[in-house]
């Protein structure tokens, strides 16, 4: 049956206007298009967000689930099993043991998102800049390039000496606590036992003792320079936390078998403990299924780049303003002007020495060693409080503190003394701070054990965890800016006013007492 001239009529302009809906689809999609590239961007941008939060945040759940699932199993199967384990720390009730599980650094994870990449070169950027600014200015005013690097030159000399004292003190940890172990764990019969016994202290006494003369005998006869007495104090700290804590992790399982056979655990592992960037003893730790070398050269670069930026803060933003300041009158306007000066290259030097030290120089030593957990540190820089950035700033000498200090004085002083322990960790890190400040620069000038022990100790207290929001964030970085301003300032005074204004005669009052006070030469 053929159609007729309505229904042929009403098919035309069906079609009609499916071709006009066709076209003007077409238009929308074209339209859309550049919606939809955005769109896209977008949530690849929030998925990148959610799986860096994500893993985070499934890393902390599964470390307290594995430490929960410690903590649950039986005490009698636990104890049972300690004649075959070597590491096995006396159980304390409540003690939260350090886990390492293998998982990147928290910035290598960053510098996979471009935004944060983009931050990374900025700071490269910038030391581009300072170092082309340094050779016009010297163009300009000497009609000459003059690549100087006297401050480095200086900072590092007699370094061969620095690292030849290192060896002995290397060799006293490496052979004195392990030897110390291996006595105490002789089985008892009769007096021999006693006898090791008494031999191990005497070791351990002996190798305290070199640690804690040899450096500061070495420094002080030859004079070393700042960056060479760093080498050797934080070899000093690191040597004496280490023998800490491998005899605190082994010795308690040791002695409550005492009697019955039982083996130390392998000088293998305690050497490769005495290098591997931790400062917690187990017998095993995660490690990665390969060497990556060109990321170990990287972070070397990075590292070199960081003291090569250092310098030129140092040289260029610090002694034109403080080489000359002992020699005028004290001020109260001058002080003030100094510190507010110093607040720039002051938190410069933090971030410097955050990223050289805690960032590269420990992830190239953990990619060597194909160590696995690269957690050093957290997101500090998101904190909103003063407690949360000490727990999160340096994780690696933090687990040291929490496991020895912390939880160790609360099993000794019961479980409602949390303050008390806590005050002990701020006096243990106030005093060891202080004294690396006092060894590096040559001299006692307690800024640092009163802005850690007292206004550190106050914030941790009234800044703690219950204050979110980015109001506090920036009340931090606040303080954090004002902090380093005072040590740059008041440190870089007293290093010129000492060479300024040296002592007629040596006292012990003329060294303790602050030389920037009266110096006016």
């Amino acid at each position: 049956m053929e159609p007729n001239g309505s229904q042929l009529r009403r098919r035309e302009g069906l079609r009609e206007e499916q071709e006009k809906g066709a076209g003007g689809e077409g238009n929308i999609k074209a339209h859309r298009a550049p919606d939809l590239v955005q769109w896209t961007r977008h949530v690849e941008a929030v998925k990148t967000q959610f799986l860096e939060q994500a893993q985070r945040q499934l890393a902390e759940l599964l470390d307290q689930a594995m430490w929960e699932a410690v903590q649950a199993y039986p005490q009698q199967d636990r104890s049972s099993t300690a004649p075959n384990t070597t590491n096995k720390t006396r159980e304390l009730p409540h003690v939260k043991r350090k886990v390492f599980i293998s998982r990147k650094s928290l910035l290598d994870e960053l510098m996979e998102v471009q935004h944060f990449r983009t931050i990374y070169h900025m700071f490269i950027a910038g030391l581009c800049v300072l170092i082309i600014s340094t050779l016009a200015i010297d163009l300009i005013d000497e009609g000459r390039l003059m690549l100087e690097f006297d401050l480095l030159i200086f900072s590092f000399g007699q370094l061969p000496l620095a690292l030849m004292t290192w060896v002995p003190m290397f060799l006293s940890t490496l052979l004195v606590p392990y030897q110390t172990l291996r006595l105490w764990a002789r089985p008892s019969t009769g007096g021999t036992w006693m006898l090791g016994a008494g031999l191990g202290c005497a070791l351990l006494a002996a190798h305290g003792a070199m640690l804690c003369i040899l450096p500061v005998h070495v420094a002080v006869k030859h004079q070393l320079p700042p960056a060479s007495k760093c080498v050797l104090v934080f070899e000093q700290v690191r040597f004496l936390m280490k023998s800490y804590s491998f005899l605190r992790e082994t010795v308690p399982g040791i002695l409550c078998v005492r009697g019955k056979s039982i083996s130390a655990p392998s000088f293998s592992s305690y050497l490769y403990f005495l290098f591997c960037p931790t400062l917690i003893y187990r017998e095993a730790y995660p490690r990665t299924p390969t060497i990556r070398w060109s990321y170990v050269a990287k972070n070397f670069a990075q590292a070199l780049g960081c003291v090569l930026y250092a310098c030129f803060i140092l040289a260029r933003l610090c002694v034109p303003v403080f080489a000359n300041m002992s020699r005028e009158p004290f001020s109260t306007r001058a002080l003030l002007l100094s510190i507010l000066h110093a607040t720039g290259p002051g938190i410069f030097m933090l971030l410097l020495i955050f990223f050289a030290f805690l960032h590269c120089w420990l992830n190239a030593f953990a990619e060597m060693l194909r160590f696995g957990d690269r957690m050093f540190y957290r997101d500090w820089w998101n904190s909103t409080s003063f407690s949360n950035y000490y727990r999160t700033w340096n994780v690696v000498v933090h687990d040291w503190l929490y496991s020895y200090v912390y939880q160790d004085g609360l099993w000794l002083l019961g479980m409602r003394a949390r303050k008390v322990a806590m005050l002990g960790v701020f006096l243990v890190s106030a005093v060891v701070h202080e004294y690396i400040f006092c060894f590096v620069l040559g001299f006692f000038y307690p800024v640092m054990l009163m802005q850690f022990l007292v206004v550190g100790g106050l914030l941790n207290f009234t800044m703690n965890d219950r204050h979110t929001g980015p109001a506090w964030n920036v009340l931090m970085w606040t303080l954090l800016f004002l902090g380093q301003g005072i040590q740059v300032s008041l440190y870089c005074q007293e290093w010129y006013a000492r060479r300024h204004c040296p002592l007629p005669q040596t006292t012990f009052w003329g060294l303790v007492t602050p030389r920037s006070w009266s110096c006016h030469s």
